[in-house]
């Protein structure tokens, strides 16, 4: 241990660095196609939100909000696996979705398409035609890609966000399990 104890503090001060200030997740699938493509790896930023506990998920200080248009990373509350996705709505906001077309607050997310690209589906071998659409929710735009050909919910809500929560949505929107 005497002849490491450099190294072995570098490691307990990385540890701290990575789970306390920040840190950085490769992009493990297509559902934030097209701006982040899987195998990117993405810096994030933790002090953004929250302060924590290092090494722990225990918060001693909130430090902001996430606001609409924000890519964050998160646990899925399913089976704990890294997230990549765009903060969509915030507490309060009424969401739905008609016909793939996103309603926040009553009005109807604005879409343009700007093209068509090839994409795979899933995990699968299989391709199939995407349209490139830019949307605007908010007045802030992203663009998104739709596959009409694959089974996806086309429709929810509508759904008020509750306090303490924001949803999210992969801007791959029929191919992300959101």
């Amino acid at each position: 241990i005497r002849a490491n104890k450099g190294f072995i503090l570098f490691m307990l001060l990385f540890g701290v660095f990575r789970t306390a200030v920040a840190d950085w997740n490769p992009v493990p699938t297509g559902s934030m196609r097209p701006n982040l493509l899987e195998g990117d790896v993405v810096f994030v930023n933790r002090l953004a939100f929250n302060l924590k506990v290092p090494l722990t998920d225990v918060v001693l200080a909130r430090l902001g909000e996430p606001e609409q248009g924000d890519v964050v990373t998160f646990s899925s509350p399913k089976d704990g696996t890294r997230l990549i996705k765009r903060v969509i709505a915030v507490p309060g906001d009424v969401v739905e979705m008609r016909n793939e077309r996103l309603v926040i607050n009553g009005k109807l997310a604005g879409l343009e398409m700007t093209g068509t690209v090839s994409e795979q589906v899933g995990a699968s071998t299989t391709y199939t035609q995407a349209l490139r659409l830019q949307e605007t929710i908010g007045g802030k735009q992203r663009p998104i890609l739709v596959m009409p050909q694959v089974a996806a919910v086309r429709n929810f809500g509508p759904v008020t966000v509750r306090a303490d929560q924001c949803m999210m949505l992969g801007d791959n929107l029929d191919n992300s399990v959101d």
